[in-house]
């Protein structure tokens, strides 16, 4: 079994439930009526990037930011309980489309912080650190003293690299916070049997150099070692040539691109740059001409919201697989 098997079976198997106990023998006093009418499960209490929330019940009115948060939601069953949503980098997921089209959307990006509290939510999720800009005064803090519950994806408050481990956990915690753990398993169940399928299939094959082109002119906007796109090339039998910058995305400049001779050139697919317009920047510079990646115009595109922790990590990998190697799809 490869490393990275068996990184994946250590990183999904599951996790126990938490079970409330029964109360035992005589007549139910105060705490004990109140235990019998919660939820069950309930209270629960998480710590979430340095943030502890006890949670009394479900939430009921969620605003998703980021298109990642909005579709865990969506795919753990839960838009009945989304309020709002905003800043989507592509389109939604097609199987979430009849779903999201039902949440009222607060903003192409980032809602100000009046029309987010407007949305009147108890929980407000957010895929970046971003989400949470204290200048625009939607920061976790501000939020808690409105009595709102927030949690941001943990991709962005991990210390080391963000892998599989960090996806249990995420959808582990949202379905948990949300009372629906058996939905989560069922998720995580699903990507585990999906990511081991591309996993077997690429395992013996040669790992090619890939560097990842998120955008820029003067200097390139990469993946780096700690996120999840890190991770999902190499799941995908790649080796990602920026691993060792110590971010999840960062600046890095061309002399260094060079220097590493990529063989690949992973595109994210998203916003108002065309995929083709970002080849054509690269295979326009001349200093870029001799990177075997360009030479031979080898690229491969992944829309960003599958590159990021989210419920597409397995759609990642199955498609980073097939085009890294198309003979063994």
């Amino acid at each position: 079994m490869s490393s990275y098997s068996r990184a994946l079976l250590r990183a999904l198997l599951p996790v126990p439930l938490l079970i409330p106990l029964a109360a035992c023998g005589g007549s139910p006093g105060p705490q004990d009526a109140k235990a019998a009418g919660a939820a069950p499960g309930f209270p629960y209490t998480v710590t979430n990037c340095g943030v502890t929330s006890t949670y009394q019940a479900p939430p009921q009115r969620a605003v998703a930011m980021n298109q990642h948060a909005t579709e865990i939601l969506l795919a753990l069953g839960l838009e009945g309980k989304t309020v709002g949503t905003a800043y989507l980098d592509d389109a939604v997921l097609p199987a979430y489309r009849p779903a999201y089209d039902k949440i009222k959307v607060l903003a192409k990006e980032y809602p100000a912080k009046e029309i987010l509290l407007g949305a009147n939510p108890d929980f407000v999720y957010g895929g970046y650190s971003s989400a949470f800009d204290k200048a625009q005064g939607r920061d976790r803090e501000a939020l808690a003293k409105s009595g709102i519950n927030s949690r941001l994806s943990v991709e962005y408050c991990t210390e080391g690299k963000v892998g599989l481990d960090q996806l249990r956990t995420e959808i582990t915690e949202v379905a948990r916070t949300f009372g629906v753990p058996e939905r989560g398993e069922r998720l995580l169940a699903d990507e585990q049997r999906r990511i081991e399928a591309v996993s077997a299939r690429v395992k013996d094959k040669a790992k090619p150099a890939v560097f990842v082109y998120d955008s820029g002119e003067a200097s390139a906007f990469t993946s780096g070692g700690k996120g999840i796109g890190n991770e999902i090339v190499a799941l995908a039998g790649g080796t990602n040539v920026f691993a060792d910058l110590d971010d999840t995305f960062g600046d890095v400049s061309w002399e260094k691109v060079i220097e590493r001779g990529p063989e690949v050139v992973l595109i994210y697919d998203y916003g108002g740059t065309t995929v083709e317009a970002k080849k054509q920047r690269l295979l326009n510079d001349p200093a870029l001409a001799q990177v075997p990646a360009i030479k031979n115009r080898r690229f491969v595109v992944l829309p960003l919201s599958s590159a990021v922790l989210g419920v597409r990590v397995a759609d990642a990998v199955e498609s980073l697989g097939g085009q890294l190697h198309p003979d063994a799809a």
